[in-house]
């Protein structure tokens, strides 16, 4: 996922967009903004083409009905209307799937395939998603409610691209041959785990799911995945097409439902080999506690964020203030690695907080599914009071607000761009992650100090580094304690690239060679050797 293609993605001016947003004023005294139109949010939204034609559960192969008969509501979040009733399932069905998902590894085909066999069907699989491109674009955007050109352009294909990457591993995963002090032979063989149960978010579901699923599928696993409650339908889409592709049945299973339910029961399930969790840090504690009461299942964890993005001295404000822009806002602020500590050093902080305002200002809001729009609405009703009381926390704490701070419109779940300046680290809105289109703007005079302030935080997940000097840039990369650092850039999501946290933003490492020994286990057989001619 280049991050030019995203940057320039998400930062098409009002010149070649619709008209959405009218500009703001300074506010007066710092406590109040300029009003935006609300036209466009308050149309009748757009109908999108796609069908829901799954619903169900899918276990061992077959979409089915949960064993108590419920349904839960997937909503549109442009209006909070019920897209679909999708089954509910609880503990009784996750029994279920990983009794089809043990199954299918102790008896089953797909660990003992060729692992180019299993490659084949990865890659058949991406096929079918590609030639399906337009409709599970559709399905993710009015499920979640992200933009159709971000759905459509970005993450379709970096959910092929995932796969296809994983693919290509599956038949390159070896052990080695050992020297030992003796006669013996040693080797080491990687394994697949067993049975992998999976949880994946709301804020990226294809992606999600293929940082997931792709590497274990890989590795010869067989899995169990919960959905996020609010969005389950992009999932159960792509599986369908898994299973067209020739992935025998019990392989991957797919259980919708609620966290204290249906996720509790696949953490703490006896039968699960691993367990994969993204979502809160907060949650993320529960997941591990119910593992290691359980049968001890290794976990990885990639968890909470508030990120710094650091923009220093000498930095082209104009560039920055647009990077910047991008690290917070993309994906309607819903991104665990949001560069939402935005650190700007004190010579260029005044322009930067007057072209960060405009910025904001001038960001196009409405219809995910319009052409030209840059932010559609937040996930569900819950994400949207906790933003707005967020930004009430910020204004009552003597932050100042620079733009927006309000809904937008009077339909739906969408939130104003809004900015905050001179907030104190001590501010809620700058320790807590708000996961919502919320720009907290801080000033700092000198390195030392930002690093300490920048890793003064329990999370550890990214940083972005805005400098035209090089050994500026190397300094704070080897001082952030953060899993990635991105130099002049943000949100290079590469299939190649691992992704994961310091601290308390997780365990372990997504993407990327890395992910692989999520899902393996290391086996040593030593053999004696008579009479070797060599050792």
């Amino acid at each position: 996922m280049a991050g030019r293609r995203l940057s320039s993605l998400l930062s098409r001016s009002l010149a070649s967009s619709p008209a959405l947003l009218s500009k703001g004023r300074r506010p007066s005294g710092g406590t109040t903004t300029g009003k935006y139109s609300t036209s466009a949010a308050v149309e009748t939204p757009i109908t999108p083409s796609v069908k829901v034609n799954y619903t169900q559960l899918l276990i061992n192969g077959q979409f089915l009905d949960s064993i108590s008969g419920k349904t839960f509501p997937t909503l549109d979040p442009r209006t909070g209307e019920v897209i679909a009733n999708v089954a509910e399932g609880d503990a009784k069905d996750v029994d279920l799937a990983v009794s089809a998902a043990r199954k299918a590894f102790d008896e089953g085909p797909w660990p003992r395939m060729t692992a180019y066999e299993r490659s084949k069907i990865i890659l058949r699989f991406a096929d079918l998603v590609e030639k399906n491109a337009e409709e599970i674009a559709a399905l993710e955007t009015w499920d979640n409610g992200k933009t159709y050109e971000q759905s459509a352009k970005l993450e379709v294909p970096m959910f092929v691209r995932i796969f296809r990457y994983y693919a290509g591993w599956a038949d390159k995963i070896h052990g080695l041959t050992v020297p030992a002090d003796g006669s013996y032979n040693v080797q080491t063989l990687h394994e697949p785990i067993g049975v992998a149960g999976q949880i994946i978010p709301w804020n990226f579901p294809l992606l999600m799911f293929a940082w997931k699923v792709g590497p274990a599928l890989a590795c010869g696993n067989t899995i169990v995945l919960k959905t996020a409650e609010q969005t389950p339908l992009s999932a159960l889409y792509v599986a369908k097409l898994l299973h067209e592709a020739g992935l025998p049945e019990g392989v991957l299973n797919i259980v919708s439902g609620y966290g204290p339910t249906a996720g509790a029961a696949l953490a703490s399930h006896m039968e699960v080999d691993k367990l994969a969790f993204t979502g809160s840090t907060e949650t993320g504690k529960v997941v591990l506690e119910l593992a290691a009461k359980s049968n001890l299942k290794p976990v990885t964890l990639e968890l909470g964020g508030k990120s710094p993005f650091i923009v220093c001295e000498d930095a082209d404000v104009d560039k920055a203030v647009e990077m910047a822009h991008f690290a917070l806002f993309f994906n309607q602020g819903q991104c665990c690695c949001a560069g939402s500590r935005t650190f700007v050093h004190e010579k260029v902080y005044d322009e930067f907080i007057e072209k960060a305002r405009k910025r904001a200002v001038n960001r196009v809001v409405g219809d995910p599914f319009l052409g030209g729009i840059e932010q559609g609405p937040q996930v569900d009703g819950e994400q949207f009071k906790k933003i707005l009381r967020y930004i009430k926390s910020g204004i009552e704490g003597g932050a100042t607000l620079e733009a927006g701070g309000e809904r937008f419109g009077s339909k739906g779940y969408y939130v104003q761009p809004t900015v905050f300046s001179n907030v104190k680290d001590d501010m809620t809105i700058a320790q807590e992650e708000i996961f919502g289109p919320v720009q907290t703007i801080l000033k700092y005079k000198e390195i030392e100090e930002v690093i300490r302030r920048a890793n003064a935080s329990r999370y550890g997940l990214a940083a972005g580094v805005f400098t035209q000097n090089i050994n500026t840039a190397n300094r704070l990369t080897r001082a952030l304690r953060v899993g990635s650092v991105w130099i002049n850039c943000f949100d290079i999501f590469d299939a190649a690239i691992p992704f994961g946290g310091y601290k308390m933003s997780g365990h372990g490492r997504e993407k990327g060679i890395y992910s692989l020994s999520n899902y393996l286990q290391v086996k040593a057989v030593v053999t004696p050797l008579e009479n070797p001619a060599w050792l």
